[in-house]
């Protein structure tokens, strides 16, 4: 079998660092776990092809080389995922499809024209498509509620990637998360039972990066890290002396609850294990919304007390904000502005709130007849898309919020401010690399183009880049890769925080910026 596995292309998003990625000489941010763990899954006499979409397109040669195209997407790829499944019946090739978006809405994959459908978690569902194929079958969906143990897993083919076109290289420890967080789709995909690697395991992926050559930085991409404390803490025992014998080849950033900060052996495990930077999603500082949401991890302790605990255990904090939780009260955008101004996260991810398929937010919101037609399921989009459900306030208002809030923690002088009072307050340790790493060229070229367009070309900022440059050299060079990463980053988000106040002004009709929400029609909502 001759098996073209292709990853679609991403739309220009928060994450997706666009012109960082062009000034750094990179293509994508991360590498697709995910497609890379179904090729090990694929019988080794398998002949591959693998293409991330988001680095390099296959060619014309390749389609025509092909027996069987596989994909895997996300919901925010669905454009080029219905564009390469069409492609593939139009050129008469069987079509193969997984991923978290067919998992959620299997019906768009079969309208497009696929022809197996691998759902759920690839390691119980790829042999039972293999099965099929043996067997001649032409079609299939195959699913599975049993979760699979991951100390099973393949180790991901990480050779099929093209390495230096990544911001990051990843790996997977855990899936899973044990909270209950009602708009949150990984558990009704995972399940909220953290189910984790062995340490050997994780621990032989990085050995496989290592040999073939990468160093830098290195995303675990676990959607809790925490979920499993004991396992965690049993894996990071064991990766600290790894890092000590490999000279700390990498440098780790993962995603965690708000918790970790309650874990103080946790916190000197993960620092001294070369941990980075953490994302945490802390929604809101409204605690009647965190309840509302089940967030109630978030409302045990002061969430400022918990970024400034992180900050001192060496750590640099992204973190997710959200607009358009229920009996959310006016203001919402501006206590989020004053919060990430207090802990000075540099970039926070402001969204409006979308209900997602199969989650609890989603069935409560069927059941209430409150979502909207024509926005189902498959019309959830980035972070700047208007909600798919009726809010309890207007939606103009909580547009109106979201875009003034972008449009203010993007300023550039306050984003640069952020950045530097962030690697100031980091607690870092001058024995070892505390940051993300760059190789010497893309690092050099970066510099440069950083120079240029915030120490020479933009006036409203030379002067401040400048100023702080120098301190972060006097007073902290250990961190230095990370401030300047976070610097040109900003060209990125300069850029983006103008087109998320387009792509709202056109769903709205009219700029929010210029129009009083008191005088301005609320847009017409259709129930389903």
């Amino acid at each position: 079998m001759k098996a073209l596995l292709l990853y679609p292309q991403f739309p220009q998003s928060f994450w997706s660092y666009d012109r960082f990625m062009e000034i750094a000489g990179l293509k994508a941010v991360i590498p697709p776990l995910g497609i890379i763990t179904v090729a090990a899954l694929l019988p080794k006499e398998w002949e591959i092809r693998f293409y991330d979409r988001n680095v390099k397109v296959e060619t014309k040669a390749d389609w025509q080389w092909c027996d069987l195209v596989i994909l895997s997407a996300m919901l925010v790829q669905k454009p080029d995922f219905h564009h390469l499944i069409q492609k593939a019946v139009s050129l008469g090739k069987k079509v193969a499809v997984g991923g978290p978006y067919p998992t959620s809405v299997p019906q768009d994959a079969l309208h497009s024209g696929a022809d197996y459908l691998i759902l759920d978690e690839g390691e119980m569902t790829v042999p039972q498509f293999l099965e099929a194929l043996a067997q001649g079958k032409e079609q299939g969906i195959f699913r599975s509620i049993e979760k699979p143990d991951v100390t099973q897993s393949p180790m991901p083919r990480f050779e099929l990637l093209q390495r230096d076109a990544y911001l990051m290289m990843a790996i997977q420890f855990s899936r899973g998360c044990p909270f209950n967080c009602e708009f949150c789709d990984i558990i009704s995909l995972y399940g909220r039972k953290s189910r984790t690697k062995e340490p050997s395991q994780a621990l032989a992926e990085l050995q496989n990066l290592y040999e073939l050559g990468w160093r830098g930085s290195l995303f675990i991409v676990d959607d809790n890290f925490i979920g499993n404390q004991r396992n965690v803490k049993r894996f990071l025992k064991e990766l600290i002396p790894w890092m000590k014998q490999h000279n700390y080849p990498f440098t780790f950033i993962t995603e965690a609850s708000v918790n970790l900060a309650e874990d103080d052996e946790l916190l000197s495990l993960m620092n001294e294990a070369g941990f980075y930077a953490v994302f945490l999603g802390i929604e809101t500082p409204d605690r009647d919304s965190l309840k509302v949401t089940q967030k109630l991890q978030n409302t045990r302790h002061p969430l400022i007390e918990a970024c400034r605990k992180i900050n001192e255990a060496g750590m640099l904090i992204y973190a997710g904000f959200i607009l358009g939780f229920d009996g959310e009260h006016s203001g919402a955008g501006k206590r989020i502005e004053a919060f990430v101004e207090q802990t000075n996260i540099p970039q926070p991810m402001l969204g409006i709130l979308q209900a997602l398929p199969n989650t609890a937010l989603w069935n409560r919101l069927q059941k209430e007849e409150r979502l909207i037609q024509g926005m189902g399921a498959t019309e959830v989009g980035d972070q700047n898309t208007l909600m798919n459900f009726v809010p309890t306030r207007p939606i103009a208002e909580i547009a109106k919020e979201y875009v003034e809030g972008f449009w203010t923690l993007y300023e550039p002088t306050k984003y640069l401010r952020r950045c530097f009072q962030q690697c100031l307050n980091i607690s870092s340790r001058a024995d070892r690399k505390q940051t993300m790493q760059f190789s010497p060229g893309k690092g050099l070229g970066l510099i440069a183009q950083l120079i240029w367009h915030q120490g020479i070309r933009r006036p409203e900022i030379r002067e401040q880049f400048w100023r702080q440059l120098w301190t972060i050299l006097r007073r902290k060079p250990q961190v230095l890769n990370m401030y300047l990463g976070l610097c040109a980053a900003g060209e990125h988000f300069w850029e983006y925080r103008a087109l998320a106040r387009e792509r709202i002004s056109e769903q709205l009709g009219y700029d929010p910026l210029k129009v009083s929400v008191k005088a301005e029609p609320e847009p017409m909502l259709v129930r389903s």
